[in-house]
């Protein structure tokens, strides 16, 4: 039997409703944001610091795509995975091997598409490489591309005013010294993200083949999406992240029709999409689809009350 969006949210609402009266709601911490306005839908210990795994890879994914945009930078040069990209990654789903080659396009994907570890630390050591010629620096010394490259992500977290945020490496990884985010500081590089078309193509990709060169020999994979409600409830992105410490995290982004108003003589046309945090889950997934039917309740009687944003209550 078959289901409407519709009809899947109202389902998932009842769920929240359900789980909240009884305590079961698990995330440590969520915020649900409209991607328009910027206005704070909903949120709960959203500026609590707290581990965010390999949704790092979002601001990854930025400085990466900033850097083709602005500096001219051909996402079709071809990197090679240093040995380095190895050192604590945990896993190898692709099968990568020290040497192999492959497009900083194909590293995108890998790294949007299946959260891959390894093509995140080579995008951070090819374009870590580039950065600074492109900026007009000095090349890099203390600390080599990889840091440079995760100094350019926390000046872009600067940027977007994450003020609680601190990035350490380009994956998320947690090391001796812990890396941390918060959830509204999420939600702010979320919008920023998916305002950007490329960034937006990628991480809609529920498959994709990548190729890389691997001894000589060229092999191909098929990258599988780690977010499973992709596709569903209007959900066109974003990302998965797991880590010991942060548990299990989710962002979701998820839009409906524009809604189109006549007000004399004028059309008005109000996108809505919303983006949805969750950090510290046990069930990212169901809590995920629950909080966004939540955000779109919400949403609902915000607008039927005129999208009044407090400045308290924006991003």
């Amino acid at each position: 039997m078959k289901f409407s969006n519709r009809f899947f949210l109202l389902i998932c609402a009842a769920a929240l409703l359900i789980s909240s009266s009884r305590g079961a709601l698990a995330a440590r911490a969520y915020a649900i944001v409209d991607s328009q306005t910027g206005y704070i839908v909903a949120e709960q210990g959203g500026k609590d610091k707290r581990q965010v795994g390999s949704l790092t890879m979002i601001a990854t994914a930025m400085v990466v795509i900033d850097w083709a945009e602005a500096k001219h930078g051909d996402l079709n040069q071809i990197a090679t995975i240093p040995p380095e990209a190895f050192v604590g990654t945990m896993e190898n789903n692709i099968g990568f091997q020290p040497g192999d080659q492959i497009s900083l396009r194909d590293l995108l994907y890998a790294m949007l598409v299946q959260s891959d570890n390894i093509a995140a630390f080579t995008l951070a050591a090819h374009v870590g490489t580039a950065l600074p010629g492109a900026l007009g620096v000095p090349p890099v010394s203390k600390g080599g591309p990889v840091a440079f490259f995760v100094g350019q992500m926390n000046a872009l977290a600067k940027q977007l005013n994450m003020q609680r945020t601190r990035f350490l490496n380009p994956h998320g990884i947690d090391q001796r010294e812990v890396p941390y985010s918060t959830a509204l500081d999420m939600a702010r590089l979320t919008r920023y993200a998916m305002n950007k078309a490329a960034f937006r193509f990628y991480v809609s990709q529920r498959d994709r083949q990548i190729s890389f060169m691997s001894g000589g020999k060229k092999r191909s994979y098929m990258l599988r999406n780690t977010n499973e409600l992709l596709g569903t409830a209007g959900i066109d992105g974003v990302k998965t992240g797991r880590t010991a410490r942060a548990g299990d995290c989710l962002i979701l982004s998820s839009h409906r029709e524009s809604e189109i108003r006549q007000e004399g003589s004028t059309t008005l046309v109000t996108p809505r999409h919303l983006i949805v945090v969750v950090l510290g889950s046990t069930d990212r997934f169901g809590e995920g689809s629950a909080l966004l039917a939540r955000g779109w309740a919400l949403y609902d009687q915000w607008a039927a009350n005129g999208r009044l944003v407090q400045p308290s209550k924006k991003l």
